[in-house]
């Protein structure tokens, strides 16, 4: 199962949840995994502390124009919406870090000038800590597009077990990319008007990508009810709030999770984790029925 979590907003504990999650997973005697998909501020690493065995380079395919054979017909550019090339009178230019490597500049090109190189933006990490398996990217300082990291590293999901995808805040391309595929994801909010703002656009983003999802409230215990009236009106379920607790925070502090410190904390995970569970079977299940209603 790959459960994806995801959040509008930074800072609402993300990472401490996906984290908890499977090393409950993993200390119930079950397969878990354990993905940090925010490739440009990764910190699942500081809570988990893998042994890393491989990290390898992730390259993106960049265009290198022959000038002995290039026309200068100006193809490449035009077709380019990225604006990574630019077609002068005596020479093309190409701006490496604009590329998305759609590879369409090479397929256009009349003279067969444009050939590609791979250009190193990134690293992913795996390893291991305890009984979970450890999945990381980084993005190398100074690049933009976090993306291509995200799709290698999801490349290398476990094919089995609970895989927890740590997606980047916010509703933009790298989180779209890291819960794109999920069979469940969880909004993780909390009770603030900038909480809400951001719930209400991750909701309709994983609507638009037609995802089933379920939201957690992260220090529910301050701030206002608008979080919980809105997804009342929406028909959103709320799974779990967790409660302000100086205790989580003094754990976050010295990087340690806190479902090793915090029974309920960690009661609260168990009883997320089940209940995720079963409503991903009891979609599967219900899509198995309609199936056979079908035929």
């Amino acid at each position: 199962m790959r459960l994806a979590v995801a959040s509008g907003k930074g800072g609402t504990g993300k990472t401490t949840l996906s984290a908890s999650l499977a090393v409950v997973q993993a200390e119930r005697g079950r397969r878990g995994a354990y993905v940090d998909c925010d490739v440009e501020e990764p910190n699942g690493h500081i809570f988990l502390k893998p042994e890393i065995v491989s990290s390898d380079p992730v390259t993106v395919p960049v265009p290198e124009i022959d000038a002995a054979i290039c026309t200068k017909c100006g193809a490449c550019s035009r077709l380019c919406r990225y604006n990574a090339l630019a077609c002068l009178p005596n020479r093309v230019l190409v701006f490496e870090e604009l590329c998305h490597g759609c590879g369409g500049c090479s397929l256009v090109c009349p003279a067969g000038a444009i050939t590609e190189r791979p250009r190193p933006v990134g690293v992913v990490e795996e390893g291991s800590a305890g009984g979970v398996a450890y999945l990381g990217g980084r993005l190398t300082v100074g690049e933009v597009m976090a993306t291509p990291v995200i799709r290698a590293l999801k490349a290398r999901l476990p094919e089995d077990g609970l895989v927890v995808l740590d997606a980047p805040p916010g509703t933009s391309c790298p989180m779209v990319e890291a819960v794109r595929g999920a069979d469940f994801v969880l909004l993780v909010t909390e009770p603030t008007p900038f909480g809400l703002n951001d719930l209400e656009l991750a909701v309709g983003t994983v609507r638009v990508l037609d995802l089933p999802f379920a939201v957690v409230v992260n220090r529910c215990d301050v701030g206002d009810d608008r979080v919980r009236t809105y997804c009342r009106g929406e028909g959103i379920e709320i799974l779990l709030e967790i409660p302000n607790d100086r205790s989580v925070a003094e754990a976050y502090a010295v990087g340690t999770l806190p479902v090793g410190v915090l029974p309920e904390f960690r009661a609260g995970i168990e009883t997320l984790v089940d209940a995720v569970e079963a409503r991903v079977e009891g979609a599967a299940a219900g899509r198995t029925a309609s199936s056979k209603e079908g035929s």
